[in-house]
């Protein structure tokens, strides 16, 4: 039996969404910028998704942008918003916590002559919004900090530091909600943004389409030039089958969203217990304040990329973090930041748990996992495969 913990990189496509999505993508095909019938049954199901984006975060259609992912729409966002304020400063406030979407965009832009402020986080991942707030001059155009962390979960007190950042006119607030919005309600008013961004593949909507959101009245330079599809703020004929995907799939995540988070955190917890039985393991990221799927430790005197192949040769999917750094050599500048010292980053593990996860996947799992954890561990054992399905032994 096959178990997917790993729900953070990406999650199945629901069957829902598909059938939405297949009018789309075969006799409904027209191009939605097209004056014909055609074109004009393709643009009303783009308007459609717009509309529903919005509503699920208390936007307006006009305020949403669909992009190829969540990486585009933080690019776009964050370039487009900076270069857009340089005029008037070139201060940007981040943290040293968030996706490498951010980081490396935010490094990309000082090259330019950006002056980037990276805050520091505590134990637990999260900003102090007192931070923040000192951080903030009269040079600072844009604060851009994640809603919720993709490696290790923890929540930051986002409404707090929007607080922050609007008492200072003209400082735009940007938010990665790309790993929150499957699990967290999404109110750009309540949490205070300018610009959101969010991807459909992590909450079982089709991969290569994702959504910002910018608040009205927020200018920022186009980074794709070429027609004047979506309000000339991304040029391009639009991806209408992802779209319709990502709003169907969106509509549904948001309704299922309070019970799911419930069982989540319930087997979340039961997992969490029982790999904590280990020896040397430790929960990283915020006790309570964390995403309900979400389980992220360090195993100490052991290597989580030999833990994660020994638990896919025991037929579950696992990961040492970000999928977006799968194979670098360097270990987790999250876990860096929140002041582990490299070698017991390198035994980072990162189990997610999904809409999908049941009861008797858990079941096997907590049989599974602190097995072989401790196994890999103690270094007693090599991973090898098995030719007797027998996986790994102590």
């Amino acid at each position: 039996m096959a178990i997917y913990l790993d729900h953070a990189a990406t999650t199945p496509l629901r069957r829902e969404v598909l059938d939405a999505m297949l009018p789309f993508l075969s006799e409904d095909f027209g191009n939605p910028s097209s004056g014909h019938a055609f074109g004009r049954k393709a643009r009303a199901a783009l308007d459609d998704a717009h509309e529903r984006v919005a509503r699920q975060i208390g936007a307006e259609a006009r305020e949403i942008v669909f992009t190829s992912g969540g990486t585009e729409a933080i690019n776009l966002g964050l370039k487009g918003a900076a270069w857009a304020g340089k005029a008037r400063g070139h201060r940007i406030v981040t943290s040293a916590v968030e996706h490498h979407a951010v980081g490396h965009t935010l490094r990309y832009l000082e090259k330019f002559g950006f002056e980037v402020v990276e805050l520091p986080v505590d134990r637990y991942g999260r900003v102090d919004p007192d931070d923040v707030d000192t951080a903030l001059t009269d040079k600072t155009i844009l604060v851009a900090i994640m809603l919720a962390n993709n490696e290790v979960g923890t929540i930051q007190a986002i409404a707090e530091i929007a607080r922050r950042v609007r008492a200072r006119r003209g400082v735009l607030f940007a938010v990665d909600a790309v790993q929150a919005a499957p699990h967290l309600e999404i109110d750009v008013e309540t949490i205070g943004a300018d610009i959101v961004a969010m991807s459909a593949h992590k909450f079982e909507g089709p991969k290569g389409v994702g959504a910002l959101y910018l608040r009205h009245g927020t200018h920022i330079v186009g980074q794709q030039q070429g027609g004047s599809q979506e309000r000339h703020r991304r040029g391009g004929t639009e991806n209408v089958a992802g779209a319709v995907g990502m709003a169907a799939a969106f509509d549904l995540a948001c309704a299922d969203r309070p019970e799911t988070a419930r069982r989540l955190r319930r087997l979340r917890e039961r997992l969490q217990k029982a790999i904590l039985t280990v020896e040397g393991t430790e929960l990283t990221g915020h006790p309570k304040d964390r995403l309900p799927g979400h389980l992220s430790l360090i195993v100490r005197d052991a290597d989580g990329a030999s833990i994660t192949v020994g638990l896919d040769l025991e037929g579950i999917a696992a990961s040492v973090g970000s999928a977006c750094t799968t194979g670098s050599t360097e270990v987790s500048h999250v876990l860096t930041a929140m002041g582990y010292p490299d070698e017991e980053a390198r035994g980072a593990l990162r189990l997610t748990l999904g809409r999908t996860t049941t009861d008797a996947e858990i079941d096997i799992a907590v049989g599974i996992v602190p097995r072989v954890v401790g196994a890999l561990r103690v270094g007693q054992v090599a991973v090898s495969a098995d030719p007797l399905g027998q996986g790994i032994g102590v």
